[in-house]
């Protein structure tokens, strides 16, 4: 990982943080989000269903891996599912390992094929209507390569949200990283570094691979969501985070999360804690 590059892209964020004169040393411990036992702490929500509803056993845990399944649908039927957990989180490190296994639910769209996320910055569950596709967040998408394509991984989509990338607001829904392609039921390590409303960058096995700054509420690409919950241009600062199904099958080996919080007063110590948590 090139760290020059990191500690660069960090720098704006540095320069609004006071330095103090404490040294925190001490490396960010990793917080199980996914005991591998079952889904304590987590709750499901599937649009057309209320939250809390497991639908068909969608999420589950098997052999120590929580397992997006479609057995029990006819048809997937847009009904498009997240598994929240139950906290809110800030500044952080979120890691996920994860696989995509086969065949796609009957019904799917073309698009969800191999495709799934980690949602950040999100809403409460609570606040999500019955029939709302997707919580209004930041998207780290997940893409498995379909055998021949190249097909990038850890891109963004923004469903009720916007970011700025390059200084410039960022309005189209997705945009594509630049990762390798990964094809077949590889596991893969996805790393979302997430500071606040000031940064975010995406890393796929430890390589740098898209950045992007100040998200916020504005945009589409979300439906039958409460209008009191998007307050268009308003920056997010912290939220929930959820995995994603969208109708093919994928597991999750890891779910952990580092938190950065305490490290957010003071940018020496705040570079070493993520440059420790990242190395690889």
């Amino acid at each position: 990982m090139n760290y020059k590059k990191l500690f660069f892209s960090l720098a704006g964020v540095a320069l609004c943080i006071s330095i103090s004169a404490s040294s925190l040393n001490k490396k960010p411990k990793a917080i199980q989000l996914f005991n591998g036992k079952d889904l304590k702490n987590w709750t499901p929500k599937i649009s057309k269903h209320e939250v809390g509803d497991n639908y068909a056993n969608t999420f589950r845990v098997e052999d120590g891996l929580l397992k997006v399944r479609y057995d029990g649908y006819d048809q997937f039927d847009q009904q498009y599912g997240h598994l929240f957990y139950n906290k809110e989180f800030s500044a952080y490190i979120l890691r996920v390992q994860y696989r995509f296994v086969g065949e796609q639910a009957k019904g799917g769209e073309g698009w969800a094929l191999r495709n799934s996320g980690a949602m950040l910055h999100g809403q409460d569950p609570k606040t999500m209507l019955k029939d709302q596709d997707f919580p209004i967040s930041i998207e780290g998408q997940l893409l498995g390569g379909d055998g021949t394509n190249e097909r990038t991984t850890s891109n963004l989509c923004t469903p009720g949200t916007n970011v700025v990338i390059k200084e410039k607001l960022f309005t189209p829904h997705c945009v594509s990283s630049t990762s390798k392609t990964y094809h077949g039921d590889q596991w893969v390590t996805a790393d979302f570094l997430v500071l606040g409303d000031s940064v975010i960058q995406h890393y796929v096995n430890g390589d740098l691979v898209l950045e992007y700054q100040k998200p916020q509420y504005g945009g589409g690409n979300v439906s039958n969501f409460d209008p009191k919950q998007k307050k268009d241009g308003q920056l997010i600062s912290k939220g929930t985070i959820s995995l994603q199904s969208e109708s093919h099958p994928i597991d999750f080996k890891k779910v952990e999360i580092y938190n950065l919080e305490p490290y957010m007063k003071n940018s020496a110590e705040l570079k070493k804690a993520i440059a420790a948590v990242m190395q690889k």
